[in-house]
């Protein structure tokens, strides 16, 4: 194993660095593991059991929100298993730290990169890349973002499941006496030429007492399950209605709650008068919520159905309170965070060069300024979380993305161990980040411990969810660059500001981690202190800020804004230097192949430089992020003096692809929600309260005008690369670009839309 497949082994199930089959069986399944036998069944390690008739059970920590792990995973164990994927299940894995999701640790500590690292074509080490320490190693944080699930697992999973083969080839040649060279397995059952046979379910019992010997991987060559389109697992629940996401669960008993919280953001409710709505039918009673996990505080009705209590909830009479230091208002934070940049020192998270002395010598230089506005996930299943309190302990049904945090939270407000937490995980209706918060969680146990024992299912109604979001931070963005006497670009600055995102989560679910002050934030400032491009002189620098909107990850994080920033901004050199757009990139792409592949790629599957249709344009953008190398063209025409997008071509390498299929359908979902973002979001604060609300005021890009999209993969031997969200960060910079080739009119702010009347050049 390589350095760092070691690392994230030894981090997410030391185990296997020793070896699975000679752990004691407490410590290959884990203290809180759910993967402990049912009857009939047999725990080969905390990963991999085998039923009595056969089946395989993998463990899974992550949670599907449409991005595929519930299929991928299993897809691993089914490869080195030798079995068929239908032969897969999924069980909710336990709380052991075996389960731990140690990339997404790593993506949100500060930053100390390895010294073997793999270098880039400039021949630095990327830092921020990967975190060495106790910490990293021993807290197993269980959460789904980050891209990272595959990446993760890709490691462990076949670790895990080829030890288990070697258990159970090992206990088949001790039971029959025959050389475990001479056996082979297909679909699950053992054979030998000489006739013998037995399923994995047969042998299961007695592998679980073998050791598995040396244990090997599968050569690449031999792979028939990986690497090939397979249908999703979950696609049937979720045809015919059997998949059940949190507003599915219906425990017996339960009641339903309705929420609303201060519409000034931070305020809280002063004076409440509920007589009126507490004598409606169906309502029960009213609870007061503070200020959860970073959350605004508010209060929650109790009724017999969710509309009874939504009906309650309007008619309480409330006075709200402003927050005790003043309201919030997007404008002026905006001109703070210029402000910032202008006049704060911020963290310089990659020099080289000097890029100071190189604009002093350039013959001309260009600068421009870049502005991302706050954004809501806007998931299209709002926030909720149903849960019962009783007899001293919890039990949460919740869709979220990190259910050890959930679980922790739960059992802060009931008063009781987290020992004391059942928590059941749910498919979610889509996370982008919004799932990594606990907020609703704790206030579903809070008015459950008001329920005398009964279910309650707490819903958040679109209104609240897009007014009370961890949004994706303002930012603003400075870019400068030197050209010389001969038309070449010497030297590109960037100089950012916008609230630090790390810290404040941190802050709110991991306190441990918080520490006494900010740390430089990486996950707002990547996308533009690690650029591709071989200019000579580099400066990147980053201001943390702190306005005192609540600020969360959003889909590709730091990513979304700053690949806007630094590819609209390439495209502005590349005019200045009347140089095609990909040939200027390909000129300063030359010592990193992997990248101009990904480049030539795309304009080749979309023609560029050849006829496009009357009255559209193409632009193009690069941009890599957790892993993967995304490259995208799109066509762009006006329609009303508003853009529309006909076609998006993407060209990805993502290293090892494990399902095609899932790649083209990441692909689609990062187009669609990347041109939603770009095309219309916005969220704007004034006096505290969010203007936003429903879908009429923040709108989605509907079918009717979603783009064909095209995804071509690059055929690559790397460990797999972050799929989910690489596909977000180039879409809005190929649209500014191509309007920019369509009308002459530079787009530098976000949404694109709200420049309006473009006209055609």
């Amino acid at each position: 194993m390589s350095r760092r497949s070691w690392l994230l082994a030894a981090g997410a199930a030391g185990a296997l660095v020793v070896g699975w089959g000679v752990m004691p069986q407490r410590s290959r399944l884990g203290a809180g593991s759910l993967m402990l036998p049912n009857e009939g069944d047999v725990a080969l390690n905390g990963w991999i059991k085998i039923t009595a008739d056969g089946l395989v059970v993998l463990a899974m920590p992550r949670s599907e929100m449409g991005q595929g792990v519930h299929t991928a995973l299993p897809m691993l164990a089914a490869e080195e298993l030798d079995v068929p994927l239908s032969a897969v299940r999924i069980e909710q894995a336990g709380a052991d730290t075996i389960y731990g999701n140690v990339s997404m640790l790593v993506a949100s500590l500060p930053f100390h990169p390895l010294e073997d690292e793999a270098e880039d074509g400039f021949g630095r080490v990327k830092a921020g890349r990967w975190v060495v320490g106790k910490v990293a190693r021993e807290l197993g944080i269980n959460a789904t973002g980050g891209s990272s699930s595959v990446v993760d697992a890709w490691d462990v999973i076949r670790m895990a499941a080829a030890t288990a083969r070697a258990s159970l080839l090992g206990a088949t040649s001790l039971q029959w006496r025959l050389p475990v060279e001479e056996l082979s397995v297909k679909d699950g059952v053992i054979t030998h030429p000489s006739g013998k046979s037995a399923s994995y379910g047969q042998m299961a019992k007695f592998a679980a007492a073998t050791p598995p010997g040396p244990v090997r991987l599968k050569d690449r060559k031999d792979w028939k399950i990986i690497g090939r389109s397979a249908p999703r697992l979950d696609l049937a629940g979720k045809v015919d209605g059997s998949a059940r996401f949190g507003l599915d669960v219906r425990p017996p008993g339960l009641k339903y709650a309705a929420i609303r919280l201060c519409p000034m953001l931070g305020g809280a409710p002063g004076s409440v008068r509920s007589d009126k709505a507490l004598a409606m039918a169906g309502v029960e009673r009213l609870v007061l919520l503070p200020a959860y996990a970073g959350s605004t505080a508010g209060f929650a009705v109790v009724g017999k159905s969710y509309w009874h209590a939504r009906q309650a909830i309007q008619a309480v009479d409330v006075e709200w309170q402003q927050r005790p230091r003043g309201a919030l208002d997007s404008r002026r934070i905006a001109a703070d965070l210029e402000a910032a940049v202008k006049a704060q020192e911020g963290h310089v998270f990659h020099e080289q060069g000097d890029a100071q002395a190189a604009e002093k010598q350039a013959a001309r230089s260009i600068e421009a300024w870049y502005r991302a506005p706050y954004l809501a996930h806007a998931t299209m299943e709002p926030m909720n979380c149903t849960a019962q309190v009783r007899d001293g302990k919890v039990e949460v049904w919740v869709p979220t993305q990190v259910p050890e945090m959930a679980r922790a939270i739960a059992a802060r407000v009931a008063g009781v161990s987290p020992d004391a937490v059942t928590l059941h995980v749910t498919l979610l209706g889509g996370g982008f980040g919004r799932r990594l918060e606990v907020d609703y969680v704790a206030q579903a146990v809070r008015v459950a411990m008001d329920c005398a024992g009964a279910p309650v299912q707490l819903i958040w109604s679109r209104e609240e969810d897009t007014g009370h979001d961890f949004y994706r931070p303002m930012h603003v963005a400075m870019l400068r660059g030197a050209v010389d006497g001969q038309g070449n670009v010497t030297s590109l600055r960037i100089k950012s500001a916008g609230d630090a995102i790390t810290p404040r989560w941190m802050e709110r679910g991991l306190p441990a981690l918080a520490g006494p002050v900010d740390t430089p934030d990486k996950t707002t400032a990547e996308g533009l202190f690690d650029l591709p491009y071989g200019f000579a002189n580099q400066h990147m620098e980053h201001v943390a800020t702190r306005m005192g909107v609540p600020v969360g990850f959003w889909r590709s994080v730091g990513h979304s804004h700053n690949a806007f920033f630094s590819e609209s901004f390439m495209d502005e050199l590349a005019a200045e230097t009347k140089t095609d757009p990909v040939e200027f990139r390909r000129r300063l792409l030359k010592r990193v192949p992997r990248y101009l592949a990904v480049l030539n790629l795309a304009a080749e599957k979309a023609g560029w430089g050849g006829p496009v249709a009357a009255g559209r344009a193409r632009g193009v953008a690069l941009h890599e992020s957790f892993g993967s190398i995304v490259a995208q063209v799109a066509e762009v025409s006006l329609e009303g003096g508003k853009p529309r997008v006909h076609r998006v071509v993407c060209a990805i390498d993502c290293g090892t692809v494990v399902n095609p299929n899932i790649v083209a359908q990441q692909m689609e979902s990062s187009v669609i929600f990347g041109l939603t973002a770009a095309l219309h979001g916005n969220i704007d604060i004034h006096e505290g309260v969010v203007q936003q609300g429903n879908f009429p005021s923040y709108p989605m890009v509907g079918m009717a005008l979603a783009p064909q999209v095209e995804t071509w993969l690059i055929a690559s031997q790397r460990p797999p690369g972050g799929v989910g969200e690489p596909g977000v960060p180039p879409l809005a910079p190929a649209v500014a670009n191509a309007l920019f080739a369509l009308t002459g009119q530079r787009q530098r702010t976000l949404p694109l839309v709200g420049t309006g009347g473009l006209q055609k050049s």
